[in-house]
């Protein structure tokens, strides 16, 4: 088990919080929360060792989105392209506009 921490700048708080995925069968979850400037990602993984790998997925995923959030991942070995998905998942639930029915 490792735990990477990573902050980044960021300027566009997330509207509202959200949670997606689930941990365990090789997948992840994502919890995020508004935070009022930067971008904070506390990571739990199982698998040790991928910090760099990790690294990029996360530079290459926030140069695509300046979002100001707290962000907590919860790993069971991912592949870098569900990690991605996953984000994006939290990233447009946090931030789509809410419409009453």
């Amino acid at each position: 088990m490792e735990s990477l921490t990573y902050t980044r700048p960021a300027t566009t708080p997330a509207a509202r919080r959200a949670h997606v995925g689930v941990v365990g069968s090789g997948d992840l979850e994502v919890l995020l929360e508004p935070a009022a400037d930067g971008t904070t990602v506390e990571l739990r993984t199982s698998v040790d060792g991928f910090g760099p790998t990790w690294k990029a997925v996360l530079d290459r995923f926030f140069a695509r989105y300046d979002i100001a959030a707290s962000i907590r991942i919860n790993d069971f070995g991912a592949t870098p392209g569900t990690v991605t998905l996953r984000l994006a998942q939290a990233v447009e639930a946090a931030t789509a506009e809410e419409t009453l029915q």
